[in-house]
């Protein structure tokens, strides 16, 4: 038995597929069906049923997979400390954000950041605030991205990763009374569609303007989108407003650009930051990330341009 075919037994239960199991750990499928066997024989137990479609993974051979998972990990922890003891920043991270960051920050920030730090393994979940704060009291991931603050997170460590303005999306042009600017009670609150229910982005809305039921909604439709993306579609298709973080604006062509408003000063913002336990072996591999996010997005974001001129606007 070793660490390789503990891998393939991973790749296997994951892919439901010999070949595509073999192609992730690029070797060929005759190899990783071969030591896969030899490993069943060993422990003269059958983890996978060959016969079904996709490769079924047996009773017996979940506890298998289970084990082989923890052995890997422990595996993996043990490079990370050797890496920190000898001040090498490389290893494994493991990451939850929540979708309204994630949708802006892989494509761009994250992307290169893999690019430039080949030696760091980053694994990104994307998922709600309470997944987050779920998986890291689980040990499943080893930091969390998301809104703050917010109250069930204080045992953590927390660290400000950036602030972003939060925006008006319109179908239509709006009427600014102060230049350029919305005031939040001219927001006609019948057109306002949100994001699901206990997304802090919508809770973060609910805060700088009084809503209430959308008039828009075809009568037989109650719908809350799960992204921005869907939002945006939904406004452009069927009217109304929503609100919008800065990030997802730099993704925009002009002419949904122009469509965007920003509200009258304060400015109201939201706080984004890293969760996570301390002291931890990983904290060069978190630094890293943090450093390059930091780099990457403070420039552009409107709110290290004048930070006296916001208001955070809380997500609970």
């Amino acid at each position: 038995m070793n660490i390789q075919q503990l891998e393939y037994l991973i790749a296997v239960d994951k892919h439901k597929h010999f070949g595509k199991a073999a192609q992730a750990c690029f070797v060929t499928q005759p190899t990783l069906s071969a030591m896969i066997q030899k490993l069943e024989d060993e422990l003269d137990v059958k983890i996978f049923d060959r016969s079904s479609h996709p490769i079924r993974t047996t009773d017996m051979g979940m506890p298998v997979i289970a084990q082989a998972q923890k052995i890997l990990d422990e595996i993996n922890a043990l490079k990370d400390i050797s890496n920190s003891l000898r001040n090498v920043v490389a290893g494994k991270l493991t990451i939850g954000v929540i979708p309204t960051v994630s949708t802006y920050l892989l494509p761009t920030v994250i992307l290169d950041f893999v690019r430039e730090k080949a030696a760091i393994q980053l694994v990104v979940r994307e998922m709600a605030t309470e997944g987050v704060l779920k998986a890291l009291r689980a040990g499943e991931i080893d930091m969390g991205v998301i809104a703050t603050p917010h109250s069930g997170g204080e045992e953590f460590y927390q660290e400000v990763l950036f602030n972003e303005e939060l925006m008006v999306y319109s179908s239509e042009e709006l009427k600014c009374t102060q230049g350029a600017f919305v005031v939040p009670e001219q927001i006609d609150t019948d057109k306002v569609w949100l994001l699901e229910e206990g997304n802090c982005l919508s809770t973060q809305f609910e805060r700088i303007c009084h809503l209430k039921e959308n008039a828009l909604a075809p009568k037989n439709l109650n719908y809350r989108a799960s992204n921005i993306s869907s939002l945006i579609q939904i406004v452009d298709r069927l009217g109304g407003i929503s609100i919008l973080p800065e990030l997802a604006s730099k993704t925009m062509d002009e002419n949904k650009l122009s469509r965007v408003y920003r509200f009258k000063k304060p400015f109201p913002y939201r706080e984004i930051s890293m969760l996570y336990y301390k002291p931890t072996y990983k904290q060069k591999l978190i630094d890293e990330l943090k450093k390059f996010i930091q780099h990457f997005l403070h420039p552009s974001l409107n709110y290290y341009q004048s930070e006296e001129d916001y208001i955070n606007i809380k997500p609970e």
